[in-house]
């Protein structure tokens, strides 16, 4: 016999496997989420088997979303569950440090195919599908950094900033069907993505004082849950920065996250 079809809501999650991403993913399963969370490393299934601990069943799906199968995989296996997804939590992405004339050019174009080209194409199904079901909530995933050029972390900063905008845009368009978009936008967060984009030797290496991802996911859940816009994730000081942007010029920016982000000798 068939399992019977769960009754609880579904979430989507992606990059669910560590950092803000598992933490969201944790935090729709407490609040009773079955959940499809997916991840590039072989920590995904561990994952799984930790969020099912809250009573929720959960997939774990185990993609390179860099690779447009990858994107394909993780959108099969939504509609393999035969039910509808009400939330998505497009989170994956990453970072590179160092000086653009040496950073890897295959590298920073896997970045921006990570950054920008999955979450387009995943989020071209997960809008028509929640679209034709006049019901939905989207959270897209994208920066402070989308507020100001990032020197030394040359192709990030404008990834996340095109990922705001079309989560912005994509809020504007879909409001008419019954589907909110929400953009969260993390500080410098206490996860392993500066050290994967190999920028512990940098002002935001070890030792930095950086915000607790546990508290940029649950704010990023209520955003979520509440239909806002968008949030910065983080602590007072982060959110005045953010504020703070708003009115500086951005070569002033520039000069002052090359002094964070230069890697020291």
């Amino acid at each position: 016999m068939n399992s019977p079809v769960s009754a609880k809501p579904l979430a989507l999650v992606t990059g669910a496997s560590a950092g803000i991403g598992y933490e969201l993913a944790a935090l729709f399963a407490i609040n009773g989420f079955d959940l499809i969370a997916t991840g590039r490393s072989d920590t995904t299934e561990q994952a799984a088997v930790d969020l099912a601990r809250h009573g929720v069943q959960v997939t774990p799906v185990r993609a390179d979303l860099a690779q447009a199968e990858g994107v394909e995989t993780v959108w099969q296996a939504v509609e393999k569950t035969g039910r509808p997804l009400d939330v998505a939590v497009l989170n994956a992405g990453r970072s590179i440090g160092g000086a653009f004339l040496d950073t890897d050019l295959d590298d920073e174009l896997a970045l921006i195919d990570l950054n920008v080209t999955s979450v387009v194409h995943l989020a071209k199904h997960v809008a028509r599908h929640m679209a034709a079901n006049a019901r939905g909530r989207i959270l897209i995933t994208s920066s402070l950094s989308a507020t100001l050029p990032t020197p030394y972390e040359t192709v990030y900063g404008p990834s996340r900033a095109f990922t705001r905008m079309f989560a912005l845009g994509l809020r504007e368009e879909l409001k008419e069907h019954g589907v909110s978009v929400t953009t969260l936008m993390p500080g410098a967060t206490d996860s392993e993505f500066h050290a994967r984009a190999g920028m512990n030797n940098t002002a935001f290496g070890t030792g930095a004082k950086k915000n607790s991802r546990k508290d940029v996911a649950r704010q990023g859940f209520l955003a979520l849950m509440e239909g806002k816009a968008e949030i910065v994730g983080g602590d007072a000081a982060t959110k005045r920065t953010a504020l703070k942007h708003r009115f500086m010029p951005e070569t002033l920016k520039a000069a002052r996250h090359a002094r964070k982000a230069k890697p020291r000798p």
